[in-house]
């Protein structure tokens, strides 16, 4: 499925028995995460998203990042086979499409990437002024949606020097001013210092800020309004995930175009791996929410109850009344 040729045309990186076995093994885990990452990746973030929505009045600040990475992850799934099993499947590759396709393809991936980082650096900040400011407005699950829109829009916006390459590729020789716009090193330095740097210094920052907090014992920490402790557990998780995960994807992005042609084959391989991994965080991230987050049972419960209940009259959730009142 993936080719650790060297991109000069020597082929002596495929004659390297290492090489033919990485070959393979990348080959074995692209087709497992196929097999079982993308059903779970699909299965468990459409459920995350119908938990949360189906009763949006439960809903808490964290639970809007986590849709919101939910509905991003969904997408990812459904790149993931174009993606791996496409033209950048050298060797492997079970169908070819258009370069307006590719570039489709690419700016969804690069949207999907920024609305996850970003909505883990936003998670991390907002968690922070909750802990240091419980019950204020800044951190409301209103403003929060709100906040998610423009993470949405931003991520479009950044994405479409992808496209604007693409364009300025076919109409040069008869648009001056895009001849300045032929080399792509731009557009990945765009995508690396927006996608990767900011947030990574914005996570970097908002758990130092979080850490100083937890040492501090206030009477606020005893306030019932706060959010559940387990949500501490679940911001950690989440960011060493997320950036664990996406780090080797922008790591080999800036060594790709930093180094220009011809390209090594082994770092075609880690630039294969990293998408791989990126890839997968889709289907780690609402695992992560499933099993850590404590409300998920009980939303889950209520949910199941509604769907068998279906246009009949249910009677009231205690618990659930109860989580709207507080």
């Amino acid at each position: 499925m993936w080719s650790c040729g060297a991109a000069n045309g020597t082929g002596r990186a495929e004659d390297s028995p290492l090489c033919q076995h990485a070959h393979l093994a990348l080959s074995v885990l692209s087709l497992l995460y196929l097999v079982v990452g993308v059903p779970v990746g699909l299965g468990y973030n459409t459920l995350l998203v119908l938990v949360n929505l189906q009763d949006q009045r439960a809903m808490t600040m964290p639970d809007v990042y986590f849709v919101n990475m939910a509905v991003a992850g969904l997408v990812l799934s459904a790149l993931a086979p174009a993606q791996l099993l496409g033209p950048g499947a050298s060797g492997w590759a079970l169908w070819g499409f258009s370069s307006a396709a590719h570039v489709t393809l690419l700016v969804l991936f690069n949207v999907c990437a920024l609305v996850t980082t970003y909505c883990t650096a936003l998670l991390s900040l907002d968690y922070y002024i909750e802990r240091a400011l419980p019950r204020t407005y800044m951190s409301s699950v209103y403003n929060t949606r709100h906040v998610c829109g423009f993470v949405w829009g931003g991520a479009l916006l950044t994405s479409f020097s992808s496209l604007l390459f693409y364009i300025c590729s076919h109409v040069a020789a008869r648009v001056v001013e895009c001849a300045q716009m032929q080399h792509t090193e731009a557009a990945d330095a765009i995508v690396v210092l927006v996608g990767y740097l900011v947030p990574g210094l914005a996570v970097l920052y908002a758990l130092l800020l979080i850490s100083r907090v937890r040492k501090e014992d206030t009477p606020l920490d005893r306030d019932s309004g706060r959010l559940d402790p387990s949500v501490h557990r679940l911001l950690v998780a989440t960011v060493c995930t997320q950036f664990g995960l996406w780090t080797p994807h922008y790591v080999t992005h800036t060594a790709l175009a930093l180094r220009g042609r011809p390209v090594d084959g082994v770092l075609l391989l880690a630039k294969d791996l990293a998408r791989l991994l990126a890839f997968s965080s889709s289907s780690v991230t609402p695992l992560l929410y499933r099993y850590v987050n404590r409300s998920f049972p009980g939303k889950l419960r209520r949910l199941v109850k509604k769907m068998h209940c279906g246009r009949q009259s249910c009677s009231a959730d205690p618990a659930g009344v109860q989580q709207v009142l507080a």
